[in-house]
């Protein structure tokens, strides 16, 4: 069974989503995974599909040489390393690879931090849904250095083959924001468009065929299309997660002086759908919020009385 170069088990912690669909994927390239998540839901799931589960992070730290980070963001990746009873508090943690979608200059800094500590730091978001990870399909972007990132290709290929390395530490997190506003955007448009065609009386079985079939074609639309056409919102990836990265890219534009017009309206419309109870939906669920907002209410039932 393949392991990394300090003979013990990958870390991960996080065990949501995406922590799970990694573990698939290295588990399946014969790498044992230790797992770590605060919720003890999250912790029984992983175990019953097969992975080593630790009863803290610090266990993780002390057992494991190589460790990814899926959890929410970067506030939640500092305390994770850092922290009193962090990864670094114990054990013999030498390279960390960061998975989630994090704020550009704490990561920067981060990054200095461990490296002054020998830790080495890789940013690795990954641009696509849970099943495309799980699937291996989904692309890695990379920020850190050239030699760290090459060390760790037997990890990486397990991850992904799809892989562009943008620059150091922060250039993943910054690539990741740059595409994901335009995949949100895109998400975005194809349900406006749906409603918009069901008060044309298009079908939105129909209108799909349509856009997949011209120009107005998308990977949001292959992806995305046939949840918003059957309703099926079982979360692959979550509102609530996106609107995290679209406030990071609202964040980042304010301090280069420029504005988002069209990720500020995104922005309010999944904050509208987090506030209606549909924030842990998949983005695909915006299709909800869209028809709230733009359709006519349905008229009320006469009063028999």
């Amino acid at each position: 069974m393949a392991r990394d170069a300090h003979g013990t088990p990958i870390g991960i912690v996080g065990l949501g989503l995406v922590g799970n669909a990694i573990a698939r994927r290295l588990e399946a390239a014969g790498f044992r995974t230790l797992g770590f998540d605060v919720r003890e839901e999250a912790r029984a799931s992983f175990a019953d599909a097969g992975g080593g589960v630790a009863a803290s992070i610090a266990e993780v730290g002390a057992a494991a040489g190589t460790v990814i980070l899926a959890v929410f963001e970067t506030r939640d990746v500092i305390e994770v390393v850092e922290g009193p009873d962090g990864l670094l508090s114990r054990g013999d943690v030498r390279t960390l690879v960061d998975c989630s979608t994090g704020a550009p200059s704490l990561l920067e800094a981060l990054a200095a931090r461990l490296a002054a500590r020998g830790v080495v730091f890789i940013e690795a978001p990954l641009s696509g849904s849970s099943q495309q990870i799980a699937a291996g399909e989904a692309t890695v972007l990379l920020g850190g250095a050239d030699d760290a990132i090459a060390r760790c290709t037997p990890l990486l290929d397990a991850l992904s083959r799809r892989r562009i390395h943008v620059g150091g530490p922060g250039m993943g997190a910054r690539a990741k924001l740059a595409t994901n506003l335009v995949l949100g955007l895109n998400r975005a448009a194809l349900a406006e468009g749906m409603v918009f065609a069901e008060t044309l009386g298009i079908a939105p079985a129909t209108f799909l065929s349509l856009v997949l079939a011209t120009p107005a074609h998308s990977v949001a639309a292959e992806t995305k299309g046939r949840m918003m056409v059957e309703g099926d919102f079982a979360p692959q990836s979550r509102i609530r997660q996106h609107l995290k990265d679209v406030d990071l890219m609202l964040d980042g534009a304010r301090g280069a002086g420029q504005r988002l017009p069209l990720s500020e309206t995104h922005a309010a419309l999944m904050r509208a759908a987090i506030a209606a109870g549909d924030g842990d939906l998949d983005n695909a669920a915006i299709l909800r919020q869209l028809r709230r907002e733009t359709l006519p209410p349905s008229p009320s039932p006469p009063n028999e009385d």
